[in-house]
């Protein structure tokens, strides 16, 4: 996608007002507010009323992480096991379901079909957040997510984005379950699949996009975070390389301390991937996960911001708006 594009797209999304200040972005137009999961820090996340408190709060774009059922359906959780976000470890007729994979005994979505996703409920995974929600909403489906994506954008006057994710890609293909094509059809179907389409699709793997850069048009978001996550020995940096990205993506979403690093210093990675065409959308912020340096949520949005972040990724979508339009 030009730049251009990015322009064009970040102009549909928000309302400016009068006299809106200048900004370090890519494009020169105002960040965008992504709701992580939803308005996670208050509702348990990938729910509907996660999302429709998100928008309720200023978010411009909604984000389901995607995984599949057992009968080939795209549903909205962060991860392929259960457990931690739902409460099917409650429910004595799934017990025999309770299998280890990956070195880590759970039930996993793709055993069960829709129909008995359904009958789970949604959990706050998060400790030091409050449950009072648990047990009450259902797990929806990615066009579920969809179609209140588009009564929203209607009844809030303006155009709510969404910002898919692919959740183990290549595992999931490799049980007969590739999830690129039915995110290709179902974002074809509800004409969000063209380039300057209210959509950004994110991955944490290359091979992924690369697929996926063949079947649509939409912008696509490389996800990176530190090598040293992986082994302590290896460097702070990127898990993989800015040069490589622009090849297919239009974007990268890095870890926030790949942008600015624990002492609160900008480390360049903004300027570096704007210099590539390359837009930046740091992950996660967090008002109850303050940064070393003790900033307030607010507070560390909005150094984010003044380094030319293109948008951010956080639970809290009323502190980044506040950041942003204060």
């Amino acid at each position: 996608m030009t730049g251009l594009l990015f322009a064009i797209l970040a102009g549909a999304l928000m309302t400016s007002p009068d006299s809106a200040p200048g900004w370090n972005t890519l494009t020169g137009e105002r960040p965008v507010i992504i709701a992580h999961r939803g308005a996670s820090g208050e509702r348990p996340e990938h729910t509907l009323a996660a999302y429709s408190l998100a928008i309720e709060q200023g978010a411009d774009f909604i984000e389901p992480d995607l995984v599949m059922t057992r009968d080939g359906v795209l549903i909205v959780r962060h991860d392929r096991y259960l457990s931690t976000t739902t409460d099917v470890s409650a429910h004595p007729e799934f017990a025999d379901r309770r299998v280890e994979k990956e070195g880590r005994q759970d039930w996993w979505a793709e055993d069960f079909t829709l129909e008995e996703i359904k009958t789970l409920r949604a959990v706050q995974p998060r400790e030091g957040r409050a449950k009072d929600y648990d047990g009450q909403f259902e797990i929806p489906s990615f066009e579920e997510v969809l179609a209140l994506r588009a009564r929203a954008s209607e009844e809030a006057g303006r155009i709510i984005g969404v910002y898919p994710e692919t959740k183990h890609p290549a595992a999931l293909a490799a049980l007969g379950l590739d999830p690129a094509p039915e995110l290709a059809r179902i974002l074809k179907a509800h004409g969000l699949d063209g380039a300057d389409a209210p959509v950004f699709v994110q991955s944490f793997e290359p091979e992924s996009l690369v697929r996926l850069d063949a079947m649509i048009e939409a912008p696509l978001i490389q996800l990176v975070f530190p090598k040293s996550e992986m082994d302590p020995a290896l460097p702070f940096e990127s898990s993989v390389a800015l040069e490589q990205i622009p090849a297919y993506a239009d974007g990268v979403g890095p870890n926030k301390f790949l942008v600015i690093d624990r002492a609160g210093n900008d480390t360049g990675f903004v300027a570096r991937a704007h210099a590539l065409g390359l837009a930046v959308h740091p992950w996660t912020f967090r008002d109850d996960d303050p940064p070393p340096d003790g900033l307030t949520g607010e507070a560390e949005i909005r150094r984010a911001l003044e380094i030319g972040v293109d948008g951010v990724f956080t639970d809290f979508p009323a502190t980044g708006a506040a950041a942003r339009d204060r």
